[in-house]
């Protein structure tokens, strides 16, 4: 003889069930959404390094110029200012190698098309002698000794100077980005000691872009300075746990 269920406890166990899976699933979605937040804890750092190095190679143009009514005598007196030019530079010590030598250049200013018949002189013209080296030191003092050329009458373009260039770069790229990635490492753990949380594995990394400065300007290397000051600033996310 079957004993007949009261409909109401069929009832009242189901809905118990049905709390239960309720808070059972609120229990996982939390724990979950704790961890989640948890993993998405990190923090973006920029590591920063800087490094004074010298320059180890050279180029020196060497642009004179000459001006006078007569062809002729504007290509001769570039021709002779030519020659002191190189003679010089043998003095100072470069070698044939060193020394590059361009082909002299004479303009007719009345052949221009919008040429003004008031020109003083008809004729200019100019020469080029290129020194590239490795010998800094060389170029240098050759540079701020350009005195006896000027006494001979040659009239060289302001702005001659060196202009200097750091060609072993990839040598000092990397001890530049390392020093960049200590110092992010340590302002990270910092961060993360003051925060009250432990410094978890790197996610991402940037190098950035190592640029050159000259050492006595604050942009761009143009070239002049000897010394050239490297910079970069790499950004890293750590994770924090």
């Amino acid at each position: 003889m079957r004993t007949a269920v009261n409909p109401t406890i069929h009832f009242r166990i189901a809905a118990l069930l049905i709390a239960v899976g309720i808070a059972s699933a609120g229990w996982f979605v939390s724990q979950g959404l704790e961890r989640l937040r948890m993993a998405d804890r990190s923090v973006v750092i920029k590591g920063l390094a800087e490094q004074d190095v010298q320059s180890d190679y050279a180029t020196w143009s060497l642009t004179f110029r000459r001006a006078a009514s007569n062809f002729m005598e504007v290509q001769k007196a570039l021709a002779a200012d030519r020659e002191k030019v190189l003679s010089f530079l043998g003095d100072a010590g470069f070698t044939t190698e060193e020394i590059e030598v361009r082909p002299l250049l004479v303009r007719d200013a009345f052949s221009a098309e919008y040429a003004n018949a008031n020109q003083p002189f008809r004729y200019t013209g100019t020469g080029l002698v290129l020194v590239s080296t490795t010998r800094i030191d060389t170029v240098e003092s050759a540079a701020l000794a350009t005195d006896p050329l000027t006494s001979q009458g040659v009239v060289l373009d302001t702005g001659n100077g060196p202009r200097y260039e750091l060609r072993a770069f990839n040598e000092a790229k990397g001890p530049l980005l390392a020093e960049a990635t200590r110092n992010a490492r340590a302002q990270a753990e910092a961060f993360a000691a003051d925060a009250g949380a432990r410094l978890g594995p790197l996610r991402n990394a940037n190098q950035g872009v190592i640029q050159i400065h000259g050492s006595t300007s604050q942009g761009w290397d143009d070239g002049t300075s000897r010394s050239k000051r490297l910079r970069v600033v790499s950004t890293f996310e750590y994770e924090l746990r």
